[in-house]
């Protein structure tokens, strides 16, 4: 085995490395990160496309995955913003991955504070007690297994109250 020395001293096995691993690579350009919205181009889900996702039986019909619901944030870190409510299991967190991201307070788990799911072949939304330390609450009581939801309830977890205002239900399902 003949053993190359870099120009700053190091010796390396060129059979195994084309640079000295202890420099690192110099003038390595990368091309910077998609956004997040970037990423829906080619969508995720769409035919022909199987990235390994798992997708909302809506979405699967629709070729989208329309909102079926919000959440607003009445008091609070984050007062004032509307989080937007997918068919099947939207999990809440602080976490950026989390389908309800409450990034502004710090007492909500990072993931899987609690999920919240609607179900598109009966039009109910649940909501359940998630994987994380804190708890979450459902009109002032403590969630310790699925509670149906209703329009204006009140979700509670860490610093935040959360107000549940559907779309869909009784009066309005998204046709297949």
């Amino acid at each position: 085995m003949a053993l190359k020395r870099c120009e700053n001293g190091h010796y390396f096995d060129p059979a195994k490395h084309t640079s000295c691993p202890s420099c690192g690579v110099q003038n390595i350009n990368f091309e910077p990160t998609r956004k997040k919205e970037d990423l829906t181009t080619p969508r995720a889900g769409d035919p022909g496309r199987d990235d390994g996702k798992t997708v909302s039986l809506i979405h699967k019909k629709a070729g989208i995955d329309p909102v079926v619901g919000w959440l607003v944030c009445v008091s609070g870190p984050d007062r004032g913003r509307d989080y937007a409510l997918h068919s099947e299991k939207n999990f809440i967190g602080r976490g950026d991955e989390m389908d309800v991201c409450i990034a502004g307070d710090e007492a909500v788990s990072r993931e899987n504070h609690a999920v919240l799911s609607f179900n598109p072949k009966n039009n109910q939304f649940k909501l359940l007690p998630g994987e994380g330390r804190g708890l979450v609450y459902l009109n002032g009581e403590e969630v310790d297994a699925p509670k149906v939801l209703n329009g204006r309830d009140t979700v509670e977890l860490g610093q935040t109250k959360l107000m549940f205002v559907p779309l869909c239900g009784d009066q309005f399902k998204w046709e297949d």
